[in-house]
């Protein structure tokens, strides 16, 4: 099974592209893993809206799930998983013959209508709120984590 962490817009801060780079590294060992950022909605108005926002980056996104056969949006009201959890999330996808199983990070207002229509499950990484940017590499790392977890591996303690 193919896995994307899909996004919207650049990651600016280097100290976290550093982290992404990182893990993306080291998801490769695993499994084929894409780290996809995509451009940022490009908007007429000098302060657009939340609502505006939201519906200028839905086709991009919408066009890069494409080819993908489960889209999981990862946002605040998701299922929020243990790591154990989503490891096991993961493996259960894998059987289900599930080929591309992308998650979405979409910009800092979340999800369009439409893309939330795209999606099949949502997923939380955490009750607290985290930037649009910082949670990119939490969801690396968690996915990284997930491989170890199911492949018995000493990274993750419990």
């Amino acid at each position: 099974m193919r896995i994307s962490l899909i996004v919207i817009g650049k990651t600016h801060a280097p100290w976290l592209r550093e982290g992404i780079d990182e893990y993306v590294g080291r998801l490769g060992r695993y499994a084929p893993f894409r780290y996809v950022e995509l451009p940022d909605a490009k908007l007429k108005a000098s302060k657009p809206t939340p609502d505006q926002l939201k519906s200028a980056e839905a086709p991009i996104l919408l066009k890069a799930l494409d080819d993908v056969d489960h889209v999981v949006l990862l946002d605040e009201r998701g299922k929020q998983p243990r790591s154990v959890e989503l490891a096991s999330w993961i493996e259960d996808r894998h059987h289900r013959g599930i080929r591309h199983l992308a998650l979405v990070i979409g910009g800092a207002y979340g999800f369009d209508a439409t893309v939330k229509a795209a999606a099949k499950e949502k997923l939380a990484l955490s009750a607290l709120t985290f930037s649009h940017q910082m949670i990119r590499l939490l969801a690396v790392e968690q996915l990284y984590r997930a491989q170890t977890i199911l492949r018995g591996e000493p990274y993750h303690h419990e």
